[in-house]
């Protein structure tokens, strides 16, 4: 059997940890394949779909193709759809499938870290991050509260608008972060803060982290936050973002070739990811 070929796409791309992260899943699932970096320019996307894109057996999409794809693919899914994002594209038959594995990485991250979508969920930022953590959180049925920069109102005013259009009466407000009170059952950061290299900061204080059950941060780099070291000092459940990422393209391999992973390997798999980040 030939060796499969496989890479992610975007511009600019020299940051990217997805062929650390493929090429593991790779060894782990058995599968003979390459995988690879193309940075594309947006205005050479066309092209380089017709030229070198057709031949790959699948790819991953980033910044800034994950919209600009779509229509030239041949179907995508349903989330998909909702969701106008695809960052994961399987070739088949001749038939390009496009997919998103963002709002399945999210999911999955916080199951195997045992945290719930119930309760009282209130989301840190408003911004395409939050977007998808806000639509899976709202599909389970939860009531989801924004809390928000005060300069951020419109954002959030704009995309409880979109929300409101697209679900059948989703229980989601807003709030400045300020007047955030009362205890949280799962907390989710949706904003870079805490990122490297500023990572000394946290995006709420101490008050508001003890009054949380359980707290998710999507940033993933470092492997914990300040949130998530409080989070944890206090007691609560706390998640890091690598899982996301990790579980993301585990997704992505699902739709790829049908694999599946044993959560031990995948949780090996996190560390070594985060140990590889800190030596670039």
């Amino acid at each position: 059997m030939s060796k499969k070929n496989f890479a992610v796409i975007g511009h600019p791309i020299g940051h990217t940890m997805s062929p650390f992260i493929h090429k593991r899943l790779f060894e782990l699932s058995g599968v003979e394949a390459e995988y690879g970096v193309i940075d594309v320019a947006p205005e050479n996307l066309a092209s380089e779909y017709n030229n070198i894109l057709k031949s790959l057996d699948g790819y991953n999409i980033t910044i800034p193709h994950k919209q600009a794809i779509i229509p030239l693919l041949d179907d995508i899914d349903s989330k998909a759809k909702m969701y106008g994002s695809v960052n994961t594209v399987a070739n088949r038959g001749g038939k390009a499938v496009g997919y998103t594995t963002d709002p399945d990485g999210f999911l999955k991250a916080l199951g195997y870290a045992g945290i719930p979508l119930d309760g009282r969920v209130v989301i840190l930022g408003c911004g395409g991050v939050a977007r998808t953590f806000a639509y899976e959180t709202l599909l389970k049925g939860v009531p989801l509260e924004f809390a928000i920069r005060a300069e951020d109102k419109k954002m959030a005013e704009k995309l409880i608008g979109e929300i409101n259009s697209v679900l059948k009466s989703p229980k989601v407000s807003y709030c400045t972060i300020p007047e955030l009170s009362g205890d949280i059952t799962t907390l989710i950061n949706a904003t870079p803060i805490g990122m490297s290299p500023k990572s000394d900061a946290q995006p709420v204080s101490d008050e508001v982290i003890a009054r949380a059950e359980n707290v998710f941060d999507a940033v993933y780099n470092p492997l914990e936050t300040v949130l998530i070291k409080k989070a944890k000092s206090n007691g609560s459940r706390a998640q890091g973002g690598m899982s996301m990422l990790v579980w993301q393209a585990v997704v992505s391999h699902l739709h790829w070739d049908g694999s599946t992973y044993d959560s031990k390997d995948i949780e090996k798999l996190c560390t070594d990811a985060a140990e590889e980040l800190m030596k670039r």
